[in-house]
């Protein structure tokens, strides 16, 4: 279990009376925003601790591992500036708090615990400007626990079961793709400089079917890890996302992978990626036991062979983007 503090000052009301955390996955410039990265390192149960209109207002525990999901609609007009509207979304289990906490009236208690990198407060007590979610260590939690007293360290205590089912998870995650997914499909669909076939082959790639399997069967013969070889039971599956693909990517046969259904979904999910040595690589929040009966041998060294330097491009953006990072408290 891990503690983090998120600011919510426009959007609490948003995200706590809807359930979920949600950021923008790039600041408005492309760059990467440490505070928005640090949505990719939550796990189902960790704890999360809500500052607002300079209180601590409420606490949540994490029902899922990140996910990319469109900007909320009921944000409105907050943050026309971001980077393009796709973000990072968890879900989140939120109490509100009866007893509402002013950091800045115990800065004299809270002041020695803050770190000095990636802090959720100034050394005031008053909120960053700029930081949305950050990690809190166990002593600054704990102190904080202890000024809400009672009524938090209650929640704490009850939570249970608190990974959510699969089908959950993925009924929610398949749902927020689907949403991005059909805004670029619309976007392909209403361009009239493609003909019509691109056209048609571009949409079709996006569940790897037509020319992009075709493509991708042309360099890749079998399931890397299950070396299943028929190609009926076998899942063309994009390394660089679809929806954020150029329209040349979405139909490189290097931007892909011949994968049985367990394995594509794992990947897909970043779950497990590869080494451009070959390497298989598997996150540390993936579930062991599952791997095992997925055939994925988690424990050993596993090289799944050579790879185009076309493939270990779209891999570079795999392990950068896709892939599920560790616990970390550092991810700049």
């Amino acid at each position: 279990m891990a503690y983090w503090w998120v600011n919510q000052n426009k959007t609490f009301d948003e995200e706590v009376g809807g359930g979920y955390l949600w950021s923008p996955q790039r600041k408005g410039n492309g760059d990467r925003n440490p505070y928005y990265e640090f949505m990719r390192v939550v796990q189902p149960g960790d704890v999360v601790v809500s500052f607002s209109e300079t209180y601590i207002r409420a606490v949540g525990v994490a029902r899922s591992y990140v996910y990319a999901s469109p900007k909320p609609v009921e944000f409105g007009d907050v943050g026309v500036n971001w980077h393009p509207t796709e973000g990072w979304r968890v879900d989140v289990e939120w109490r509100v708090l009866k007893k509402k906490i002013r950091p800045k009236e115990h800065i004299n208690t809270l002041r020695e615990l803050l770190p000095e990198k990636y802090s959720p407060l100034q050394l005031t007590g008053d909120g960053l400007q700029g930081v949305y979610l950050t990690r809190l260590t166990d002593a600054l939690f704990g102190a904080i626990a202890a000024l809400v007293g009672a009524e938090l360290q209650v929640f704490i205590g009850g939570i249970r079961d608190v990974n959510p089912t699969i089908r959950d998870i993925t009924r929610e995650q398949e749902e927020a793709e689907r949403i991005l997914e059909d805004l670029e499909t619309g976007r392909i669909s209403a361009d009239r400089t493609l003909a019509d076939t691109q056209r048609e082959a571009l949409v079709k790639a996006r569940i790897g079917q037509g020319l992009f399997k075709k493509n991708v069967a042309v360099i890749e013969k079998f399931c890397r890890i299950t070396k299943v070889d028929r190609v009926e039971h076998l899942v063309a599956g994009h390394t660089k996302p679809w929806r954020k693909c150029s329209n040349d990517e979405r139909l490189d046969g290097e931007n892909g992978f011949l994968l049985t259904p367990t394995i594509d979904h794992l990947f897909d999910r970043g779950f497990i990626s590869f080494e451009n040595d070959g390497f298989l690589i598997v996150s540390p929040v993936a579930h062991a036991e599952s791997l095992r009966k997925m055939g994925v041998r988690a424990s050993e060294k596993v090289n799944v062979g050579q790879f185009t330097s076309g493939q270990k491009r779209f891999l570079d953006f795999h392990r950068e983007n896709v892939l599920k990072v560790a616990r970390v408290t550092d991810v700049a």
